[in-house]
Order: C-alpha cells, then structure tokens, then sequence
C-alpha cells in the first residue's frame, strides 16, 4: 500500500499544494496513491490524537509513506525522529517531496537512523543535565528534595526519570513517543504520569 499524508495548520489553508506536489512526485516514480490522509490540525496536538496516529498504528511492512516534507509529521525534531524510528522499525519506506529523502531499506536510511538515534540521545542527555543542575542548584539553596511522607515508594522502570517524563510533557511529547524514547511500554508510562500526576511545566515570562 501507499499512503499519502496531507496535513494544514487551519482551515484557511488548502491542500491544494501539497496534492501537487505528492502527483507530481509519484508521477516522476511512476508510483500510484491507493490511500489519501488529509487533516486540518496543528502540529502542537499530540500524534496520537491525530490521523497521522492511527495510520502509523495500521501502517505495515513495505508500504510506503509519502509526505511533501518531514515537517508534515510533527512540529519538533525529537518528535519527528520518534516518528520515523517507528516507521523504519516496521520497514515502512518514507518519502518526502521537497527533501528527497528516501528512507527504508538501504544504506542511507541507516545512516539517518543512527543520525536520529544520535540526536535522541544527545536530547535526553541534556535534558537530564539540565535537571541535575537544578536538582543541584535547588540543593544549594537549602530546599528539601525527594518524595513527601506517604508518597508511593515502589520503584518501577522509570524511577528517577520523573523530571525527564515532565519535560517531554512540557513539550506536548505524545505519550507513546515518550515510551520510545525511554525504551518502556505505552501504558508504564501513562500509568507512571497517572500515579505522579505530572504535569507539563507551564513556562513563566
């Protein structure tokens, strides 16, 4: 199967162009559509409450994925990374207009893969950097830090690694993505935010 994915920010704007640009694309591979994907959204909604969520879910090994650019997918590159992990993981090709990339089954997309694998781990490092230089600083200062009395004190897969879940939220990072990243299952870390209620942090000006 071969899927094309269509996505505007607001109503205002019209698919017209990205219609173009995926027919002229597919002519020049001589390739043909057999299934059209096409929402209105921003690209700050989490990837699972969008149709791009659902055909990543039902998307299989050899079908082909085809975009106008990389930035249709997801408004971050931690978030777009965690997309195309899982579409290469599943052996899914994906192609993109504009860019030319062409990712599946040969040395390039390896090669990108790790490039995206690399940038995920150079994220997740600094953000928990980040954290332990305010743990730190926050140590420095005199405040107690560590669970209340009458906390949960069970440890689980993803003991210590609350400040790093929060930060993502703070990103609007779907949940499934932030299982990825953390290498854990979907629902760990939907339990682990129910049981801590984390909450994205609100930035103040």
């Amino acid at each position: 199967m071969i899927y094309a994915y269509i996505r505007v920010s607001t109503d205002k704007q019209t698919t017209e162009n990205q219609h173009f640009e995926i027919l002229k694309f597919t002519a020049e591979k001589k390739l043909s559509i057999d299934q059209w994907v096409e929402e209105t959204v921003s690209s700050t909604k989490k990837v699972d409450d969008r149709k791009l969520g659902d055909l990543i879910g039902g998307i299989n090994r050899g079908d082909t994925l085809i975009v106008t650019e990389i930035s249709r997918l997801g408004r971050s590159l931690l978030e777009v990374m965690s997309i195309l992990h899982t579409l290469m993981e599943k052996e899914v090709r994906v192609f993109t207009c504009k860019e030319r990339y062409e990712l599946g089954n040969n040395i390039n997309s390896k090669v990108l893969a790790f490039a995206f694998s690399l940038s995920a781990e150079i994220e997740r490092t600094m953000i928990s950097q980040r954290t332990k230089e305010a743990l730190a600083r926050k140590r420095a200062e005199g405040k107690r830090l560590g669970r209340p009395k009458g906390a949960l004190s069970k440890k689980t897969k993803l003991t210590g690694k609350e400040a790093v879940i929060q930060e993502l939220l703070s990103k609007r990072i779907a949940i499934s993505a932030i299982a990825r990243i953390l290498g854990v299952n979907r629902l760990t870390v939907s339990n682990y935010i129910k049981t801590r209620k984390l909450q994205p942090l609100v930035k103040t000006k």
